[in-house]
């Protein structure tokens, strides 16, 4: 696969991605990379991953005790997603809720937000809901974003010259109060992946951890 194949660009937000996922195999893919380095080591809390996709994140955080609330836009990925864990008897850790960000965002507070790859072809004020994200986050909560730091073969934006936000560029598009949030990681590594074709390639995240500081309420 050369470049994008996936639904039709000018179907609009809700109608892509609920095709994209429809067109998916059912079961959960595992976790991302990025998510398991920084979580393996936290104590399970309440956790909430932003398009949750497929569930990966959202079934390894229940696995290893989080109560997890798992977010996308389309109705197919949250109903497999509860459905993966009702069958791994998860059921009563994961809760699925269908939002469209720009619209709307889950109640509640968490002691970490999961927003792996929170891309989309579509227009999106991307930092007002990052920055709902970050003030979603309970005192001491982390706020963890995956970007992709460079286009892969299967990139549906395949132009070299785009650029893609680094890790400090995304933290200063927050405008996050120092005093009350801290940049724990801004880091640019990088790993092999598999696209959805099985095609290979070295790719680099861009990682930006942030935690919401300890006694602000």
């Amino acid at each position: 696969m050369n470049g994008w194949q996936g639904p039709k660009l000018d179907a609009g937000p809700e109608t892509f991605w609920e095709e994209l996922h429809r067109n998916l195999a059912g079961s959960a893919k595992p976790p991302n990379q990025r998510l398991v380095e920084i979580a393996e080591s936290l104590s399970p809390g309440v956790a909430l991953d932003l398009g949750c996709g497929p569930g990966g994140d959202a079934i390894w955080l229940a696995q290893r005790g989080w109560r997890v609330t798992a977010v996308d836009i389309s109705g197919t990925a949250v109903e497999r997603v509860e459905a993966a864990a009702g069958e791994l008897g998860l059921g009563d850790q994961v809760t699925g809720e269908r939002h469209d960000l720009a619209h709307s965002f889950p109640t509640g507070t968490f002691d970490l937000v999961n927003a792996q790859y929170f891309h989309t072809p579509f227009a999106l004020d991307r930092s007002r809901v990052l920055r709902t994200a970050a003030q979603a986050l309970r005192p001491g909560g982390r706020l963890l974003i995956v970007d992709h730091g460079s286009v892969a073969p299967w990139s549906w934006n395949q132009d070299p010259d785009a650029h893609l936000p680094t890790p400090d560029e995304v933290a200063a598009s927050l405008d996050l109060d120092p005093q009350q949030w801290t940049v724990l990681r801004a880091e640019m590594p990088q790993r092999r992946a598999t696209g959805p074709g099985g095609q290979t390639a070295t790719v680099i995240d861009n990682v930006l951890l942030i935690r919401r500081t300890e006694g602000d309420g």
